[in-house]
């Protein structure tokens, strides 16, 4: 795509951020973003809602609130029961409105497969933008949400465990992010995205590429959901993981035992995943105590380091 110059461009995709910000003035800036996939549980409210939870999240991740959103919908008409798809936009909305946000359109297409998310434009202070490669040396990194939730798809959707294995994922990847980017926001973030389908490690690299640094990551401390042990030991595996594992090996990754012990987690992509974070540690630490008050899953798994390089430690 064309890289097109503009003052008022304060962050486009060059950088691989999670939304594009746009200032009007002083005070405004815009944050576009947009999100929608195929289905990831079986239940049509539940997968509306996950995607609208998913959309919204990018915005949270650049420090915004979300206004409006534009749904997209690619679905078999010709094939299924519109009341699937009824069901499917009703759970979206319910979870738009849950944030703030209005749905104002959107648009179809006849599609033999199911997909379904939004466009949401938000608002952010120009000042206030949060981007995802400010990371500076020994800063902590805190994850807000475990991980697991591609594992634990794969392992229901070919019957290696029952849909109750997902309970708890279930109910986080329909949690908006809003809370912890609420809590956040009275601290200096350094830099922030949400984790999806690069997985942990993909992110992270994304976050430190820039600037030429690498990190340490707490591989132990790292949250995870309740099955996912049973979902792994049953055989359960995602092809993208595989696929950002080599995108992070490009970056300086260390392969060693405790890397390889954990790989299956640290490389599976996310779905409506947490937000990551990183700041100066004496405010880490703070941040994390605010967190936890509120409720939310926190972790600090690792900090920033000088040297382009991904360690795992135990």
């Amino acid at each position: 795509m064309p890289t097109d110059a503009d003052p008022a461009l304060l962050v486009g995709y060059q950088n691989r951020d999670d939304g594009a910000v746009y200032r009007l003035d002083d005070d405004r800036a815009l944050v576009q973003t947009v999100d929608f996939f195929t289905p990831i549980v079986d239940d049509a409210s539940d997968f509306g809602a996950i995607a609208a939870a998913n959309a919204l999240s990018d915005v949270y991740a650049m420090g915004g609130q979300p206004l409006t959103a534009l749904a997209l919908v690619c679905f078999p008409y010709k094939t299924l029961d519109n009341v699937l798809l009824q069901r499917i936009v009703a759970g979206g909305a319910a979870k738009i409105r849950e944030a703030g946000c209005l749905v104002v359109g959107g648009h179809s297409v006849g599609d033999e497969e199911i997909k379904f998310g939004y466009a949401v434009t938000g608002q952010v202070h120009p000042e206030r933008v949060w981007r995802n490669d400010g990371a500076a040396v020994d800063d902590v990194l805190i994850l807000t949400k475990p991980l697991g939730t591609g594992i634990l798809a794969t392992a229901v959707k070919r019957d290696l465990l029952p849909a109750t294995a997902m309970a708890d994922a279930l109910a986080s990847m329909k949690q908006l992010n809003r809370a912890a980017a609420q809590c956040a926001a009275a601290y200096p973030i350094h830099a922030a995205t949400d984790v999806t389908g690069y997985g942990l490690l993909g992110h992270l690299v994304e976050m430190v590429t820039g600037a030429r640094r690498g990190v340490d990551v707490d591989v132990a401390a790292i949250p995870q959901f309740s099955a996912v042990g049973e979902a792994l030991a049953a055989g359960a595996q995602t092809g993208a993981a595989r696929t950002n594992r080599e995108f992070v090996a490009d970056y300086g990754l260390r392969a060693d035992a405790t890397l390889e012990q954990y790989a299956p987690l640290l490389f599976d992509p996310q779905t409506s995943g947490g937000l990551l974070l990183a700041l100066a540690a004496d405010a880490g630490d703070d941040l994390m105590r605010d967190l936890k008050r509120m409720g939310l899953t926190a972790a600090k798994i690792g900090r920033v380091t000088d040297r382009p390089q991904v360690r795992c430690l135990a």
